[in-house]
């Protein structure tokens, strides 16, 4: 079944005959000024050609670049050829001078047009592309956060009610650790929320962030204390450039990433080695390397790390600390910003590594 063509609306075709207005007007005007100074008609003609292609260029459709071929050739025939002012097609070579001009002058509309409708088609296609990319990462960001907020509210829900039926059985010590699986639990909840307030900070309208030149080191260094905040306990060794460099960025919404990646090394590596965290500057890109000595992350899992839901259970079987939800913000945070975020398996341990452009401006060093 074929469907039926759409009627240009009045609003395109009014724009379509004053940019041709235009474009013929200041090409006709610039020609006389040209043939009056240097009697060349050979390169009038070169510029009604010119004329056709921004005409083909900035109007809709295929009709106003064959109607500027016509009025080009028409013209240059009248106003540019001997006998000036009259139309004369019959002086020996005329008749295939004007043919050639009229089909390439069409051609090159036709042109010109035609890449312009391929260009609008591959654009309106990697449109629907991020969209379904945006669809995709967030049906994972809810199916994560259906997943790592039911298990620690089950675990608080269980603890508190251990507690409450069999308080009065239970010694000091087993009070004490049931109040600290709910206050751990907690803890996580927290740091959960935090990471969904950070996703409202990225525009919903193009998924970006606002950014402002922010110093490296502060944003790492206040990264690493609000981590040590939360895991007194933590060992972090940093390495940083000796060079005083700017980074656009939203600083919160990267101190949020460095500390989802460090708290997942420090949960999932299985090892007493500090971590590692390390700047560095190269082709106009800051990298960030988050790094652990631990056991790796499973091969199975290393494909789909940052799609949403990607559990790797300590060896406790504490499950409410799955990667899931942490990591799927990051690479969240990581595209709003125009950057590229990777995780591999080294020979001990594993490294996840993020990029931010530097952008335009020149870092101080």
């Amino acid at each position: 079944m074929k469907h039926p063509k759409k009627r240009m609306d009045k609003k395109t075709l009014l724009r379509n005959i004053l940019i041709t207005s235009l474009i013929l007007g200041f090409t006709t005007a610039g020609s006389f000024a040209f043939f009056t100074f240097t009697d060349n008609a050979d390169s009038v003609a070169i510029l009604y050609i010119l004329a056709v292609v921004f005409t083909a260029r900035f109007t809709t459709g295929y009709v106003p670049g064959i109607i500027a071929s016509f009025f080009s050739v028409i013209c240059v025939n009248y106003a540019f050829t001997y006998p000036y002012f009259s139309l004369s097609f019959s002086l020996d070579g005329y008749p295939l001078t004007f043919a050639a001009m009229m089909i390439i002058a069409s051609l090159t509309s036709m042109t010109t047009t035609h890449l312009k409708e391929k260009s609008r088609i591959l654009n309106e296609q990697e449109k629907l592309l991020m969209e379904a990319e945006k669809e995709k990462m967030r049906a994972n960001l809810l199916r994560a956060i259906s997943h790592d907020l039911r298990t620690p509210l089950t675990s608080i829900i269980g603890t508190s009610s251990t507690y409450l039926d069999s308080g009065s059985s239970l010694s000091e010590e087993e009070k004490r650790q049931l109040v600290q699986t709910i206050y751990d639990d907690s803890n996580w909840l927290l740091n959960m929320v935090e990471n969904l307030l950070s996703v409202t900070r990225i525009r919903q309208a193009d998924a970006h962030v606002s950014t402002s030149l922010e110093p490296l080191e502060e944003v790492i260094s206040e990264a690493v204390s609000r981590l040590k905040k939360r895991l007194p306990g933590a060992k972090v060794q940093v390495s940083i450039p000796d060079d005083f460099i700017m980074v656009p960025m939203d600083a919160t919404l990267i101190e949020q990433v460095i500390i989802n990646l460090l708290e997942n090394g420090i949960y999932h590596g299985n090892s007493d080695a500090p971590m590692e965290l390390t700047a560095t500057v190269a082709d106009g890109q800051a990298f960030f390397r988050v790094r652990d000595h631990g056991q790796g992350i499973r091969e199975d899992l290393l494909p789909h790390i940052f799609d949403g839901y990607a559990d790797t259970p300590t060896s406790s079987g504490d499950s409410r600390k799955g990667m899931g939800i942490g990591l799927s913000i990051c690479k969240t945070i990581i595209m709003a910003h125009d950057g590229n975020i990777w995780a591999e398996n080294l020979s001990d341990g594993a490294a996840f590594t993020f990029t931010l452009p530097l952008g335009d401006e020149p870092y101080e060093s």
